[in-house]
């Protein structure tokens, strides 16, 4: 079973960057990132497939945050740019193991906190 292991994160001031990246033990077909704040459900925040261009953006951070990949690596990135304090949370990143998978594959969550 693929295995995601994710870095990055931290403290930030409101209007900073952050880069968040998820390096996977193998291949997957699509992988992502999700976010849950306190007391709230997780929810979407972008996603991108292995094999294709094409990106996909939650409403709340479209224009705002961008996902990339590293083929040779494994790996997938989510740079964050003016950040709100409501971005504050737990970011997951998330894999798709295959088209015919669901998300089922979950790293451990790194903090982001977004605060003067």
């Amino acid at each position: 079973q693929v295995q995601l292991v994710e870095s990055g994160g931290g403290l930030v001031q409101p209007g900073g960057s952050l880069s968040l990246s998820c390096e996977a033990s193998g291949r997957t077909f699509r992988m992502g990132w999700y976010r849950q704040a306190p007391g709230k459900d997780r929810e979407f925040v972008a996603a991108i497939t292995w094999n294709d261009p094409g990106t996909n953006y939650a409403d709340s951070v479209k224009g705002r945050f961008i996902i990339s990949k590293a083929i040779t690596k494994n790996t997938v990135y989510l740079q964050m740019n003016s950040l709100k304090p409501e971005d504050t949370a737990v970011y997951y990143c998330a894999a798709r193991p295959s088209e015919f998978e669901g998300w089922n594959t979950w790293g451990q969550g790194t903090q982001v906190t977004v605060s003067s």
